[in-house]
């Protein structure tokens, strides 16, 4: 082991140079270059699946451990190069203070020319990893919804930013599941009329095996939580009767067919390098992944009771309890308000227009029934000249 404090790229190259010759094999044979962008808390386990998937894919795994802080920018380095650790390099760096938000800056010297490049975040991943400095440069992009405190709302955004070449473990922990239930399908069990899938709460597999049994057979489909471990059962609802795939235990599961006896079928749970060695054996666009988070998206708008499914479900819920009071209120208030500041308007207006009126005749009345100052002169003065008649 190679141990660099305080470096930077270029000393870091010249380290594996120098250690390859030292072992002999100054010939690079690797056939990917492996980003890894974790933390302090992920990355033991991220950095030994990677070196155990390396016995199966050589290649440069290089990890960037981000230590965000306000201490000084600086690098530490420690290089592996063949040994126990497999045959590829394993390059783990620490990125101490500022120099954590800039992590392509680290890496991209570092790739293998001329070879593809997967990027793999096993803890928190940017919301669209297709536009991270580091997922640029990958044609291959990992994720783990696994680790998401909310999974349904992780997904979503999967949906919302998804790129080929995006992928998800919680997926890829999925596949022994659908060749099982796809090889019974194969099967003359009738047509397909409702799906059921018991998944332990928080794990976000059970809901894109769903997604994808919806969009692939168009039926109903219900996902319901169970004590666990894991995805525990998927029913199949047929014209001949249900196709049953168990797994209580977690290791060996049980496969109920119609007209058939039940059959023991080996289904363990794998390994976290196992779920990584899948992925790297194809680097082309997952579009059955893409068809699963439809599903997922679908599902989770007709589902009206999954409990404890995610915050999106949840807000629903709320929103829907307090909210039909508002609109009935508002559309029983809004026309009679409506009417009555209608009628004041033309009430307002109404006396307007009479009081103008009221007020032309008055003038016209005035006009007409006032008398001339000459004629009231007149009569002021011949009123003297008529005498009373005196009684005789």
């Amino acid at each position: 082991m190679i141990i660099l404090d305080n470096t930077h790229a270029s000393a870091v190259t010249a380290a594996l140079e120098a250690e390859r010759r030292r072992m002999g094999s100054p010939a690079v044979s690797m056939v990917l270059t492996l980003i890894i962008v974790t933390d302090e808390l992920h990355q033991a386990d991220a950095l030994a699946a990677a070196s155990q998937a390396a016995r199966e894919h050589p290649m440069r795994i290089i990890g960037l451990i981000l230590r965000p802080g306000r201490e000084e920018a600086h690098l530490d380095v420690q290089i592996h190069v063949g040994g126990d650790d497999g045959p590829g390099e394993l390059i783990a760096c620490r990125l101490h203070g500022p120099l954590a938000k800039h992590a392509g800056s680290v890496a991209i010297p570092l790739l293998l020319p001329d070879t593809p490049v997967v990027a793999w975040w096993p803890g928190d991943a940017p919301d669209k990893p297709a536009a991270d400095p580091i997922g640029k440069h990958a044609q291959r992009r990992i994720t783990d919804t696994n680790s998401s405190s909310s999974y349904v709302e992780e997904l979503g955004i999967r949906l919302a930013n998804y790129e080929p070449g995006d992928t998800d473990l919680a997926w890829t922990r999925t596949t022994p599941w659908r060749s099982m239930l796809a090889a019974a399908l194969d099967q003359p069990v009738g047509r397909v009329t409702r799906a059921t899938v018991y998944v332990q709460p928080r794990v976000p597999s059970g809901l894109l095996i769903a997604g994808w049994l919806q969009r692939r057979l168009k039926v109903p489909t219900e996902v319901i939580h169970s004590r666990g471990p894991g995805i525990t059962k998927i029913v199949l609802t047929t014209t001949k009767g249900e196709v049953i795939l168990s797994r209580p235990a977690g290791r060996s599961a049980q496969l109920e067919m119609p007209d058939a006896p039940v059959s023991k079928v080996v289904l363990p749970r794998r390994t976290l390098a196992e779920q990584l060695a899948e992925e790297l054996r194809r680097l082309d666009p997952d579009e059955i992944y893409l068809q699963a988070l439809r599903g997922v998206d679908r599902i989770t708008h007709q589902a009206h009771s999954l409990p404890a499914i995610g915050i999106k479900r949840s807000a629903k819920k709320s929103v829907s309890e307090k909210v039909p009071a508002k609109p009935v209120a508002k559309k029983a208030v809004a026309k009679p308000i409506a009417k009555k500041t209608a009628v004041k308007r033309v009430a307002k207006k109404a006396p307007a227009a009479t009081t103008v009126q009221t007020a032309a005749k008055k003038k016209a009345v005035k006009k007409v029934a006032k008398p001339s100052p000459r004629l009231v002169s007149v009569k002021k003065a011949a009123a003297p000249r008529i005498a009373p008649r005196r009684a005789k």
